[in-house]
């Protein structure tokens, strides 16, 4: 069976999340996004541990489903007839701790295979770190002993490092990060079988660093609101099962990765966000990584890291596709933001004539789209081809990408 899943999420219980963050409203953006598969995020938090045991069932061999029905608000009339997102057990944790002499800032994606696998990790941890204060808890723990202590209690837990770039929190990050998997996990490295791109960089960039050769590229949204699911996603040809898919990405077989533009993300290029200041990391290195405007040194982003380790020109294996959400085309179309109602109606609209939004980016006929708003075909036939201005974010500032002259005249 071919789906798509976004495993990386979050619930209201982390700090810069929606209040909305519930159960029901992640499987309702779940569905409307087309996303068959959906992590639970921070499983780690107490209450929302109760939560997870009190609302979901097993509906698929690991793999759980609310169950009470649909919760409150607009959902597609297609939805109701198929089946319902399904729940992958999931946590970020945030580790900060030393090692080899300077402090590291590693973030680490957790997917377990059953609420009992869960309560044992949490149980574990919650006698030596504070669970209750986020729903992304921080960890004194070096990554080779929460990773060794977690497959202890169970070897079918998968351990991601997340967005492994990002320069402040990540395993190959500028700030604080190594210079290689193995390096981060020591003895405990062969457990480890994937890692996460991350909003600011493709798999094209990680096909350049030859010691991540041995492992899948997975990319997720880390979303801190529901409406956020599926902006970067995985695509799997496998059974609906925690094992089915845990093998998947033990054994390198996901189909593809959806992926932001990288350009897009907060990290790409370097740069000093007090001073406005974005560079490309040749343009950086002239200028010693230091702010021009101010003296002080620059944020390196994730290509200038992804340059700096890379040790091989991209082979071109990297199975992916880039997607802008539909949300955002739609207020580029009418020239407004996102949020405002003329691109709801028009969303709303869409996805009842036409399907999920996955549907429409990557598989919908340009011909069908075009049938309803010849516009919106002209963007997507863009995206697909690559046929977009990208402006690359930095320091914390997203990037913006934008239509060539011509290209949405449909």
């Amino acid at each position: 069976m071919r789906f798509y899943a976004d495993l990386h999420v979050h619930s209201r219980f982390s700090r810069g999340t929606s209040p909305a963050l519930e159960l029901p409203e992640l499987e309702r953006w779940a569905a409307i996004k087309g996303l068959a598969v959906i992590g639970c995020g921070d499983f780690t938090h107490p209450a929302w541990f109760e939560r997870l045991r009190s609302s979901l069932a097993e509906a698929a061999p690991g793999l759980y489903a609310l169950r009470e029905g649909p919760g409150a608000g607009w959902r597609p009339s297609w939805a109701g007839g198929g089946p319902r997102p399904l729940f992958m057990l999931s946590s970020e944790i945030s580790l900060i701790f030393t090692q080899a002499g300077r402090v590291r800032k590693v973030h680490l994606l957790l997917l377990a295979p059953s609420l009992e696998t869960v309560g044992r990790i949490n149980a574990a941890l919650g006698r030596r770190f504070n669970l209750n204060a986020d729903g992304r808890p921080i960890l004194g723990a070096t990554a080779r002993d929460i990773a060794a202590e977690v497959l202890a209690i169970d070897e079918r837990v998968l351990v991601i490092p997340a967005h492994i770039w990002t320069p402040w929190f990540s395993l190959l990050g500028s700030r604080s990060g190594f210079d290689s998997l193995e390096e981060c996990f020591l003895d405990a490295a062969p457990a480890i079988h994937a890692v996460e791109t991350g909003l600011s960089a493709d798999p094209p960039m990680l096909a350049r660093v030859s010691s991540l050769a041995p492992y899948t590229v997975l990319s997720n949204s880390d979303a801190h609101s529901a409406q956020n699911l599926g902006r970067e996603a995985s695509e799997f040809d496998c059974p609906l099962a925690y094992d089915a898919i845990a093998a998947a990405i033990r054994g390198n077989g996901v189909v593809r990765t959806i992926e932001f533009f990288p350009e897009e993300g907060k990290y790409h290029h370097d740069g000093h966000r007090h001073c406005g200041v974005s560079l490309p990391p040749h343009q950086a290195r002239r200028r010693g990584n230091v702010c021009p405007a101010c003296g002080r040194p620059l944020t390196l982003g994730v290509l200038h890291r992804a340059e700096e380790l890379a040790d091989r020109e991209d082979p071109g294996s990297a199975r992916f596709a880039y997607q802008v959400p539909l949300r955002q085309i739609l207020a580029r179309l009418l020239g407004c933001g996102e949020g405002t109602r003329k691109v709801d109606r028009l969303y709303v609209s869409l996805i009842e004539r036409l399907g999920p939004e996955f549907a429409i980016l990557q598989e919908t006929p340009a011909a069908a789209i075009a049938s309803v708003e010849p516009r919106l075909a002209a963007a997507v036939a863009a995206v697909r081809a690559g046929r977009v201005r990208r402006v690359a974010g930095y320091d914390g500032v997203y990037g913006t990408i934008d239509f060539a002259a011509g290209d949405l005249d449909g």
